[in-house]
């Protein structure tokens, strides 16, 4: 039981840590007019595309990769499509921002919800967070942060996770579609059930307690110890003697530490599989592992991090995903601009509202997201003939699992965008 609490634990923290990167990138674009105007730029198309599928349903006038109905990879786009990306974006955001914890695991389970195929939406995410990198992401303002032996190595790792999850994303859907889609959601049920049942019991003994929490509750107390490198499980791998070695945090400890380049390279190469699989950035379990596990200081980490999503972020979108189709810009696009928004609204909204209601709503999503593809799991395996189904039960449970998971979703952003309205004239009382 404390080991799958330390897991718990340790995915918390990567939510939280990707959570820090995604507000930044957020508030470094929204503060920039030049990068707004690039934005903006770069949703004119999108929106475009939007509308000519509106005038023209059948995609006919359009290339057939772009989502037409005889793509390598058809499959079916139109403009509410497009406004439910925008919608995602808007409460995924919101997650992230007045949760302080990573609302990109939804983005996947949201977007096939909305019948877009698996892979497209794990495409699409990937892409979506590889925009937002690039954009928001000040790097030179980190590079001093940044080891560089230990960027690269971890580089060769996650590139090597990200061929090896691209590969199997693909072939699956080579093989079928539908096999596909059900391999994506099982690794969903899995991460989102083992997260939401932690966090409602966390939510309950908190609530029990009395106990009022903010964005950054849950951190373990060990932190500071496990990233100085001497306790622990960090300590052990650093005193192992297999060559060859990489030195890091020179200029926080005297003649640095030293850590075999075959841990580092693990760590790129787990990091680098799941967001392939999962389409959910490699921040989000970066962080936490550089820390808790290798040892590195937190001041090494921020940059390493930032410098590591951009590559991978980019390998992973366009090497194992776009090159073969299974990107829709346009969605893209419209989850960046709904992310931009609901971030900045939730971060606000958490100066005036007690942590442990938004604690539950984050348990709460996160459960939807776990009912969501659980529901959606009979019908895919009785279309695959590996159960026996009516297809009129199976469409029910996904039907239910569908309106279960938006209506939660958008209850909580409702909530949010309320009480930040309701709320307006306290917030601009504490900015003066």
């Amino acid at each position: 039981m404390k080991s799958m609490r330390k897991v718990y634990e340790l995915l918390l923290s990567a939510s939280k840590a990707h959570a820090r990167w995604d507000y930044e990138t957020s508030m470094n674009i929204v503060r920039s007019r030049k990068r707004l105007v690039i934005l903006g730029l770069l949703a004119l198309p999108a929106l475009l595309f939007a509308v000519a599928f509106a005038a023209d349903p059948t995609g006919g006038g359009l290339p057939g990769m772009l989502g037409g109905k005889e793509a390598y990879t058809p499959a079916f786009y139109d403009t509410w499509i497009f406004l439910i990306s925008i919608l995602i974006g808007l409460c995924a955001g919101l997650i992230t921002g007045c949760i302080g914890a990573g609302g990109g695991f939804i983005i996947t389970p949201a977007l096939m919800s909305a019948g877009i195929k698996g892979i497209l939406a794990v495409g699409t995410d990937l892409f979506h967070i590889f925009a937002k990198a690039i954009m928001g992401t000040t790097v030179h303002k980190k590079l001093g942060n940044v080891s560089v032996p230990l960027a690269i190595w971890f580089l060769v790792g996650s590139g090597v996770g990200v061929t090896a999850g691209g590969v199997i994303n693909r072939t699956l859907y080579e093989i079928n579609p539908l096999l596909s889609d059900t391999f994506i959601s099982v690794v969903y049920v899995v991460l989102l059930g083992f997260l939401g049942i932690y966090a409602l019991t966390d939510f309950f003994r908190l609530r029990k307690a009395g106990v009022d929490v903010g964005a950054h509750h849950g951190e373990s107390p060990h932190g500071a110890e496990a990233a100085s490198g001497k306790v622990g499980l960090p300590a052990r791998l650093q005193a192992m003697s297999i060559p060859p070695y990489i030195r890091f945090d020179e200029d926080l400890v005297p003649g640095g530490k030293k850590i075999p380049a075959i841990f580092v390279i693990i760590s790129g190469a787990l990091v680098g599989f799941v967001a392939a699989i999962m389409g959910v950035g490699g921040g989000f379990l970066t962080f936490p592992i550089f820390v808790y596990v290798l040892g590195v200081s937190s001041f090494t980490t921020v940059g390493t991090d930032i410098l590591q999503i951009i590559f991978t972020g980019a390998y992973a979108a366009i090497f194992q995903y776009a090159i073969y189709g299974f990107i829709f810009y346009t969605l893209a696009m419209g989850m960046l601009l709904g992310s931009l928004l609901g971030v900045q609204l939730g971060a606000l909204t958490t100066k005036v509202i007690k942590g442990i209601y938004i604690r539950g709503f984050y348990a709460t999503a996160i459960m939807a997201g776990f009912v969501n593809r659980l529901f959606a799991l009979p019908k895919k395996l009785a279309d695959m003939k590996y159960i026996t189904l009516a297809p009129e039960t199976g469409k029910a449970l996904t039907t239910v699992g569908n309106w279960a998971f938006f209506v939660v979703v958008t209850i909580f952003a409702l909530w949010v965008i309320g009480t930040f309205v309701a709320r307006i004239g306290a917030l601009r009382g504490e900015e003066a």
